[in-house]
Formats: structure tokens, sequence, C-alpha cells
């Protein structure tokens, strides 16, 4: 499944903000592609190959929830989406990330989401790694004048759709991540680079407005 946004020159209005009564009145929106789980570094290779001609990937990572006042755990899932599979990467038996780090460090791909800086941070704390071409959609967002820049509001903003962030408190630590956690890791990366692509639209329609 992919959402597709509007032609550039039926581009809607955008809202500022947007309240969490008005996404929850718009439908779920999953990711309906192929899920792929990798707990082994020879695996990594498979899934390096898959992705590595890509020019746009969703990027996310999930850590075990913290409870406790300066308690943090290690990044624990690393997750890539093209438009129709998604790549999570279980890290606890993984010390080399190999392949998958040489895309990490590909400037000519481009790898998008939100607070990546803290995602970005957390995965060199356990995989020192040169990070380029990466993509910060909140910072898109503020040029386009929008002020709510969490996921779920841009979800809602520009592709009019509900993400569901049920499984975020959960424990990414498990062995055998639950069904649940695995659709929502892999709507969270994926639906970065539906927003990568419709917010991209619009930065370019207002590149071209006259100054």
């Amino acid at each position: 499944m992919s959402v597709q946004p509007s032609s550039t020159a039926e581009l809607p209005q955008l809202p500022a903000r947007i309240s969490k009564d008005e996404i929850n009145q718009l439908p779920l929106v999953r990711f309906s592609g192929k899920i792929h789980v990798v707990r082994e570094e020879k695996d990594l290779a498979v899934a390096a190959r898959k992705i590595r001609n890509a020019e746009v990937l969703g990027f996310d990572v999930e850590s075990k929830p913290t409870f406790r006042k300066g308690e943090s755990h290690p990044v624990a899932l690393l997750q890539l989406a093209t438009s129709n599979e998604a790549f999570l990467i279980q890290l606890q038996n993984i010390e080399n990330l190999g392949p998958v780090q040489e895309i990490l460090e590909n400037p000519n791909i481009e790898k998008t989401g939100v607070a990546i800086r803290d995602d970005v941070k957390k995965l060199f704390e356990k995989y020192p790694f040169n990070p380029e071409g990466f993509v910060e959609l909140s910072h898109w967002a503020s040029k386009l004048g929008i002020v709510t820049t969490g996921l779920r509001s841009l979800t809602a903003i520009f592709l009019g759709k509900r993400i569901s962030k049920g499984a975020q408190l959960s424990n990414w630590e498990r062995p055998k991540l639950a069904p649940s956690q695995l659709l929502y890791a892999a709507t969270d990366a994926w639906i970065s680079r539906e927003l990568h692509l419709a917010m991209k639209r619009h930065m370019e329609a207002l590149e071209k407005e006259p100054s």
C-alpha cells in the first residue's frame, strides 16, 4: 500500500495544528507489505541487497521503555522500510551491522523519520558509524508552517490517516516480537517514507512560490 499525495497543482492548504480528537476521527492506516525480521548477522546481507538501491527509506529504532528516572536501555530494534517491504533488525545478537551500516552511511540514500537525531544517537552508541543522508521530517514540517510535528500528527495532516501507537511502550527486547509489535514497527518506518514523499511535494511547491 502506498499513500499517494495529490499533484502539485492540487495540493491542499495545510493546517498548522491538529488535535487528538481530530486525529482519532481519521481512518487507521497500517503497513500492508512484507515484513522481514532479521535476528542474525548472517541475514544482514540479504536485507541490505534488497534496499541498497532505494532512493528513500523510512527509518526508525525502538528501545525497551523506561519507567524510572535516569533509567535507559540500549537500542533493540532498527527498522528500515521501502514502499512495500519493511526490515526489522533485532539487535540483541548482532555485533556488527556490516552491509546495513554501508546504507546508513550512504549520502545517496535518504533515511527519513521524526526525531531522527535522537534515534541516530542511540544507534551510534551501540554501533559507531558515520551517518549520512538522514532527513528530519519535523524540520520540513516547520518550514511549511506546521506546529504539531510528531509522527502521528504529520500523518494526519499530510496523509489524512491515523497511525496506532498502541505498541509503543511494549518490550522491544523480547526474543520473539508479538505480531502487534511487528506491525507497529513496520508501520512507523514505512509511514515516515510516505510522509517524506508527500511533504517533498509541498516543499517543492513552496520553493516555486515567488519571493
